[in-house]
């Protein structure tokens, strides 16, 4: 089990990636710029793609390190309901 410390920084970790994706996402279609920095990662407009991949990724971790945090389940439950036909 993670401890909470952990949980906050990775939860923070995930926050701050979120907002520099959101930044090169804006940047590369709204900006008019055809390639954007983040860290050592040079982003073009053709990774636009993978852009997204990793931003909604991020969203998820963000979302599984907030719900360790305030001890709510990480999984979805989903109940199944027999039938008999």
């Amino acid at each position: 089990m993670i401890s909470k410390k952990t949980a906050r920084k990775m939860y923070d970790y995930y926050t701050e990636r979120i907002d520099q994706l959101i930044q090169a996402q804006t940047a590369l279609t709204v900006g008019g710029v055809k390639s954007y920095t983040i860290g050592d990662r040079q982003i073009t407009k053709f990774d636009l793609s993978r852009l997204s991949d990793e931003l909604e990724n991020a969203v998820e971790m963000q979302s599984y390190y907030d719900n360790l945090l305030h001890g709510r389940p990480t999984r979805n439950m989903v109940g199944i309901v027999p039938t008999d036909r």
